[in-house]
């Protein structure tokens, strides 16, 4: 058995309810990397990676951080644009995801929550994925009920996403939240127990 905790990879489409299977984690007390988190930490206000993305697009930061509006309409639809912007952020995230490790080196198991783990080719090192899924009609309703989101703007998103039909088809667990929350819930201690047994 390899050194340090085992490692599952959380992920799932917009909407499909990853944020609260991630805090079911918590709540078991497995440590959660949280991906985005991290990303809004490095951009927030005096973010680390502020001066860098600031030469790479001008007006985009300001006292509060990232302007997203302004940087997501500089790289929004230029992939040329959004490589640049991904060769900033990710390395940052690379390495608090690993000082993230270095400090849960004793849990029997950690999550790291990717919400684009298959988009952007992030399964390596992980010993598991277990993929958060629920009926489209589910995602659809919950997705269109967020503050400023469009019918159109939900179908970018999705376009730019692996299908849910495939995620789980490359998973080792698939999480359903179309359930009432004792159901999922039941899910997740299973899968964490799956994890830990023996350790």
């Amino acid at each position: 058995m390899k050194a340090g905790p085992r490692i599952l990879g959380l992920t799932g489409s917009i909407g499909m309810g990853k944020s609260t299977v991630a805090g079911m984690l918590r709540t078991l007390d497995v440590p959660v990397f949280d991906a985005d988190a991290a990303v809004h930490a490095l951009q927030g206000p005096r973010g680390a990676l502020l001066p860098q993305i600031e030469a790479a697009f001008p007006g985009s930061t300001g006292p509060d951080g990232v302007d997203r509006q302004a940087l997501g309409a500089a790289v929004f639809g230029n992939p040329d644009k959004l490589a640049r912007l991904e060769a900033i952020v990710h390395p940052a995230v690379a390495a608090l995801r690993g000082d993230f490790l270095r400090d849960n080196g004793d849990a029997p198991l950690v999550v790291f929550d990717i919400p684009l783990l298959y988009e952007k080719g992030g399964a390596q090192g992980l010993d598991a994925v277990a993929v958060v899924s629920a009926p489209a009609e589910v995602q659809r309703a919950r997705v269109l009920a967020r503050p400023g989101m469009t019918t159109e703007k939900f179908e970018q998103i999705l376009a730019l996403q692996v299908p849910d039909a495939e995620k789980r088809a490359r998973a080792d667990y698939v999480i359903d939240t179309g359930l009432p929350l004792d159901g999922t819930r039941e899910q997740v201690v299973g899968i964490v127990r799956a994890l830990t047994r023996g350790d």
